[in-house]
């Protein structure tokens, strides 16, 4: 019997993570699907024995813009819909350096301002496809596909407008599409760019949220199947001893180490100020008679100097374990992660006892390993101050946490001893709030590639 196969569209690192990385080929093999891999990254997936055809993105520069309208139109459109100011948050300002990036400007706005509410966004939405319909790229996409002939084509990442095209195409050809909303926060931000006719969610939560901001999805669409994003952390064989592990990256092994995992600098622009005071608390307990130490793993995406200061006046205290992404050259949106590099998050955790971060999405990684979080909520005693991190909290996403109990706050920076010590000597219930908040948030609990597996079997039965 023809095996189905499924085309999954690559269109950035993050979906490497979730659906090459992980053990979703060997599970989709297993259940008889031939996974053929739509690259747009410059990674070699041919490299590692898997089908793949190269995907040269060329979408249109007015869909482009189009793209740019539909979100903040969207978030417009939400924020009156919920009555709720919090959607203004999410505006991303794009640069207006030079002419041609005023004009740019320019044009969404006046966009943004003729396509209000949902008859306006209905509009947006089929010029995004219109346009892409008009250029080679989809022409070039229709070729591939009638060539592929695939039962499915699913897209890893819902908001690249460089795969508007070959979904367009797809749906154009009879094929049946799906995508994978890839982040806990995507959906109140605006970000599902494509439309196809089933969306693979993280939770229930996910669900009535993508229900919710987007009525004219139907139930019978939404298919939960959790996330690949924490399946490593449920592979004991990934694990190394204390041991090997301190011996490898130069630590301590009389210390016990708390982790302190860095934002990029548009999230948190005063990190280094708040792992200083991280830094300096645990000198203090050290001085008082504690063996304390802290592993700082910055953002992978973070390619500034800012922590340098710092990592040098501390470094009795602090140990940089640096993420082990590749490529990037200082561009953000260019560096990959690798396998290596899940292992040794995994690690980090393990041989942590916590993590101290600003709302990262880290706190479910430590939930995993019953490890604690502390969020930092409060503002650096620094002049001109960029940016008020507290605010972030009231983000749309973190009302899924069913407790605040669920992280330790540190509200002021004399907080912190308090809370690394509860946090190190287990005196609470955080983790298990914390744990109840990630089965909120994520339905898989270790086995999303199989459910994800399951869906598509279901699908193109």
């Amino acid at each position: 019997m023809k095996k189905k196969k499924i085309l999954v569209i690559i269109p950035d690192g993050v979906s490497l993570r979730n659906f090459l990385f992980t053990d979703f080929p060997d599970i989709a093999r297993e259940a008889g699907l031939q996974i053929v891999y739509w690259n747009a990254t410059t990674y070699d997936i041919a490299g590692e024995g898997e089908k793949e055809i190269k995907l040269k993105p060329r979408p249109r520069v007015i869909t482009d813009l189009y793209k740019r309208a539909k979100i903040l139109a969207e978030l417009d459109h939400f924020k009156d819909r919920f009555r709720d100011p919090i959607y203004e948050k999410y505006e991303f300002r794009n640069s207006s350096k030079g002419i041609k990036n005023k004009i740019k400007n320019l044009i969404v706005s006046w966009l943004r301002r003729i396509h209000s509410g949902e008859k306006g966004l209905e509009v947006l939405r089929s010029r995004i496809i219109g346009s892409e319909r008009k250029s080679q790229y989809y022409k070039d996409c229709r070729e591939v596909l009638k060539n592929e002939a695939p039962d499915l084509v699913f897209c890893a990442n819902q908001r690249p407008v460089n795969a508007i095209a070959p979904v367009t195409a797809a749906k154009d050809l009879g094929i049946p599409t799906a995508c994978f909303i890839f982040s806990w926060d995507n959906l109140p931000k605006a970000t599902k760019v494509i439309d196809t006719d089933f969306y693979f969610v993280w939770s229930n939560y996910m669900k009535n949220e993508l229900l919710e901001y987007y009525p004219f999805i139907q139930e019978q669409q939404v298919k939960i199947t959790g996330t690949p994003q924490f399946e490593i952390h449920y592979k004991e064989e990934v694990i190394m001893s204390r041991k090997d592990f301190f011996k490898k990256y130069g630590l301590n092994p009389e210390k016990d180490y708390l982790c302190f995992s860095g934002d990029d600098i548009t999230t948190s622009p005063h990190d280094e100020i708040f792992l200083k005071d991280v830094a300096e608390t645990v000198r203090k307990l050290n001085r008082n008679g504690e063996e304390l130490g802290v592993i700082f793993r910055r953002c992978p995406v973070d390619f500034s100097e800012r922590y340098d200061t710092v990592i040098e006046e501390y470094s009795d205290v602090i140990k940089p374990v640096d993420p082990e992404w590749s490529g990037g050259e200082g561009s953000w949106d260019q560096v990959m992660p690798t396998r290596a590099d899940m292992i040794l998050q995994t690690n980090i955790i393990q041989h942590s006892f916590m993590v101290i971060n600003v709302a990262s999405s880290m706190v479910f990684d430590f939930a995993t390993r019953d490890k604690a979080c502390a969020y930092i909520n409060y503002i650096p005693d620094i002049p001109n101050l960029k940016k008020d991190v507290r605010e972030i909290y009231e983000y749309v996403h973190f009302r899924s946490m069913p407790d605040r109990g669920a992280v330790y706050w540190i509200n002021e920076v004399q907080e912190i001893e308090d809370v690394i010590m509860l946090a190190k000597n287990n005196t609470s219930d955080s983790v298990e709030i914390t744990k109840q908040w990630y089965k909120i948030i994520n339905a898989s609990d270790g086995k999303a590639n199989s459910q994800i597996t399951q869906e598509f079997q279901l699908i193109i039965k």
